[in-house]
């Protein structure tokens, strides 16, 4: 893990000093005055698209300026070798937890100075804009927010006589509550669980630690403290470690979480619960139009402990510091993500929004199912550490449920390497 962050800095390290020597990395001008911006993302088909309709109206609107935006099929490896080479886009993708990385080494662009001009930071969630700043400035605009829920099988819940869940975010089950709804569903013999309390099952991943982080939350612990010097006291908490020690026994004493699971297994009826967030109901009722939201299926609140706590972060845009054109890359990066362009961009996509504005200016946000996730993002969301080392952390923790998980390993134990390998990063 260490090897990686450090491969990580040294490519990213590597910007400023190219920025700086680089006289025309992304010399995008033309004999007619005519500002080309190159903007690059990551693959995503219907996200594509709403961004194509923007960049057509943003051009219209703006016809002294073109956007050119490249689709990288490995996005991560892509734009960091860019940003090496000196050939950077002026517009980048950015996921939160990467972020702090960027910043640190000089990649992108704070945006304090153009949201002050321009206004709109106000209208966004605070939560989300914790997400974006590091040490005191915001570096990228958030196109939107992710929340997670409780995904059940209704037909499941209501063969086995279990009682459904509520609807509204405060009064989300326990995690008692859920268990109790898991053990009266699960049919192992028969290759059904009532729970798989983490997103993507074991599979190891962002996703995975995005779902898992909350029950450390929700049980008043943490990976790391605020200031994100140290794991000590925290990781390794009596309340960390009490949610760790209930996720593993999910698996193992209680029975009701698969280790292996079949493709598709909440759909296909053999898992009364998951953990997913709204991106997932376009997926249900494109792929599976048999299986009913409402009748075979719905959504509640992600459950809870001592504590609510939900997790929060998706993609946004920032300027690179290799940008020859950063005042008109702001300019398109405001039309997609500022009040009117999240409008149209969740017309388009669906995605939870990262403004006030929109959450007021659409019917379906105030209703159920998408409430939940709205309600959730504004009371209740925490976001992941935004620190240079998170990529590290979220491999540690990945490693840490992978550990108490598959191998059924001592949570103490495996926590003692955990909280030593983070503090050995952040001590660097």
């Amino acid at each position: 893990m260490k090897k990686i962050l450090v491969v990580i800095s040294i490519v990213l390290m590597s910007v400023l000093f190219i920025a700086c020597n680089n006289d025309s990395a992304t010399d995008g001008g033309s004999e007619d005055g005519v500002v080309e911006l190159s903007f690059w993302r990551h693959e995503h088909p219907e996200e594509e698209a709403a961004l194509r309709n923007l960049i057509e109206s943003f051009e219209e609107e703006h016809p002294n300026i073109k956007v050119n935006m490249e689709i990288q099929t490995d996005y991560e490896t892509a734009i960091r070798t860019a940003l090496s080479g000196g050939t950077a886009p002026d517009i980048m993708q950015i996921d939160g937890p990467t972020l702090a990385s960027y910043a640190e080494n000089g990649a992108i662009l704070p945006l304090d100075e153009y949201y002050e001009r321009d206004g709109g930071k106000d209208d966004l969630l605070d939560s989300v804009v914790e997400s974006l700043t590091y040490e005191d400035q915001m570096y990228a605009a958030p196109l939107n927010d992710a929340s997670v829920a409780m995904f059940y099988n209704k037909k499941l819940f209501e063969e086995n006589g279990v009682e459904l869940p509520p609807t509204e975010a405060e009064e989300a089950w326990t995690w008692e509550e859920v268990l109790e709804a898991a053990k009266q569903i699960t049919d192992a013999e028969n290759g059904i669980y009532g729970w798989q309390p983490s997103m993507g099952g074991v599979q190891p991943g962002e996703a995975q630690v995005f779902s898992l982080l909350p029950y450390l939350w929700q049980a008043g612990g943490d990976i790391v403290d605020e200031d994100i010097t140290t794991a000590s006291g925290y990781l390794d908490s009596d309340e960390s470690i009490r949610a760790l020690d209930f996720i593993r026994s999910l698996y193992h004493e209680e029975g009701v979480a698969p280790i292996e699971q079949q493709e598709d297994p909440f759909p296909n009826g053999v898992l009364g619960i998951s953990v997913v967030g709204p991106w997932e109901i376009a997926y249900l009722e494109n792929e599976f139009p048999d299986f009913v939201f409402g009748e075979d299926w719905d959504i509640a609140p992600l459950w809870r402990d001592s504590e609510q706590v939900t997790p929060n972060g998706s993609w946004n845009m920032a300027i690179t510091s290799q940008s020859d054109f950063p005042d008109e890359a702001w300019l398109f990066i405001d039309w997609v993500t500022g009040e009117e362009g999240a409008k149209v961009w969740y017309e388009k996509t669906r995605n939870l929004p990262a403004r006030e504005s929109t959450m007021e200016a659409f019917e379906d946000l105030n209703s159920h199912p998408m409430k939940i996730f709205v309600d959730q993002a504004r009371e209740y969301a925490k976001p992941r550490p935004v620190t240079p080392d998170y990529i590290v952390i979220s491999q540690t923790f990945g490693d840490l449920f992978e550990s108490v998980v598959i191998n059924n390993s001592d949570v103490g134990t495996a926590v003692e390497g955990a909280v030593e390998d983070i503090n050995n990063v952040l001590a660097e």
